[in-house]
């Protein structure tokens, strides 16, 4: 589930990139969403993880 939001990550950050720059004007709301989506996996990965018993790194 975290090279899942780690992808997610990644994916954002490109069309950050691609969009703030002014090469796509769609790609920076696109960023955004992808941002929160992968800060929300990224949360969820972190209390799956609380819950199978080992402490977060």
């Amino acid at each position: 589930m975290l090279s899942w939001a780690l992808t997610f990550f990644i994916i954002a950050i490109v069309a950050a990139v691609f969009g703030f720059g002014g090469i796509a004007a769609g790609a920076a709301g696109i960023a955004k969403i992808l941002f929160f989506i992968f800060i929300v996996l990224f949360l969820l990965a972190m209390v799956a993880r609380a819950l199978r018993g080992r402490p977060p790194v």
